[in-house]
């Protein structure tokens, strides 16, 4: 997203001024001074883009909500989960979408897929977030300050989701996750596991085809949410089912884990027993995987309408 002029403020960042608390307003013009400014259109550097630059042309809802950290645990060695309580009982999310994550003090906005499902804001009023380490401002934030108590503001967007109609026809899924990419269809797979749950209690809503998750990590402790999607499987026999990809395992592997684990990466043997035409497949992590699990499709006759994918670096 580029200014037309110095010091300019883009459209998202004017729309953003009405709704936004008081105390982030001068937070988002100090990162309009520092990040937008332009020079006869063009960008003064060659810098990596940011989040509000990658995704300006991205659906974004118009609530900001302020939001308290009441959870902080430890998914992996290099991943936090953080756990929080949003204040606007107006604010919804579909299943795949992110936020954009606003820190007091932090000029730099944050945006990070929500890995909890729709159902768990409706029930208890809370989202989730696993973000990685790193020295970008609000990853290091998150790992370094964030504290219970810690108050944010959130606000929701994406093209990239799952949130079917009771009235729409059956489909099957097929997830494709790689490293911290996981994030957005695991809220996709625990949506799924919610309408299961719906037809099975009340006979009501969207009937569910099957689920199928496709998960390629370094090792099986970079594996995030493992458990839970263990749980997901044996709950669901038939319904939804995981396979997990390890490219660089040196120690051994777990029992439990052994049966849903392949060692290399996930190839069209995997992919071509899912293939029909009722399936959406659902992708996202690193470009060079999406770039490469896209063509893959296309050479085994995917229709390119039925597959979606969120690149975030």
């Amino acid at each position: 997203m580029i200014c037309t002029a110095a010091f300019a403020l883009s459209p998202l960042q004017r729309n953003t001024f009405k709704v936004l608390p008081s105390s982030f307003s001068f937070l988002h013009l100090r990162y309009a001074a520092l990040c937008y400014c332009t020079i006869n259109g063009k960008m003064k550097s060659k810098r990596r883009p940011d989040h509000l630059e990658r995704t300006a042309n991205d659906f974004r809802q118009e609530i900001i909500s302020k939001a308290k950290v009441c959870g902080i645990t430890s998914e992996s060695e290099t991943v936090k989960r953080l756990r929080l309580a949003v204040t606007n009982k107006e604010f919804t999310f579909k299943a795949g979408q992110w936020v954009d994550f606003f820190i007091p003090g932090v000029a730099i906005v944050g945006g990070y897929s929500i890995c909890s499902s729709p159902g768990l804001l409706e029930q208890e009023g809370v989202l989730e977030l696993a973000v990685k380490y790193a020295t970008h401002p609000p990853a290091h934030w998150i790992h370094t300050q964030c504290t219970l108590g810690s108050e944010v503001a959130l606000r929701v967007g994406g093209n990239f989701f799952f949130d079917p109609q009771p009235a729409d026809s059956p489909a099957n899924l097929v997830l494709i996750a790689g490293g911290v990419g996981i994030n957005p269809l695991f809220s996709i797979l625990l949506h799924a596991a919610d309408l299961h749950r719906a037809q099975a209690n009340k006979g009501t809503g969207y009937k569910m085809g099957t689920t199928n998750l496709f998960y390629c990590a370094k090792n099986t402790h970079e594996l995030l949410f493992r458990k839970h999607i263990l749980g997901l499987t044996n709950a669901f026999p038939g319904k939804i089912a995981c396979s997990f990809h390890v490219t660089q395992q040196s120690l051994p592997i777990c029992g439990k884990l052994q049966p849903y684990i392949k060692e290399g990466r996930i190839s069209g043997n995997d992919l071509e027993k899912c293939i029909s035409q009722d399936t959406l497949w659902y992708i996202c992590g690193p470009p060079p995987m999406i770039e490469f699990i896209v063509k893959l499709l296309e050479k085994l006759g995917v229709a390119q309408n039925n597959v979606f994918f969120e690149k975030w670096w």
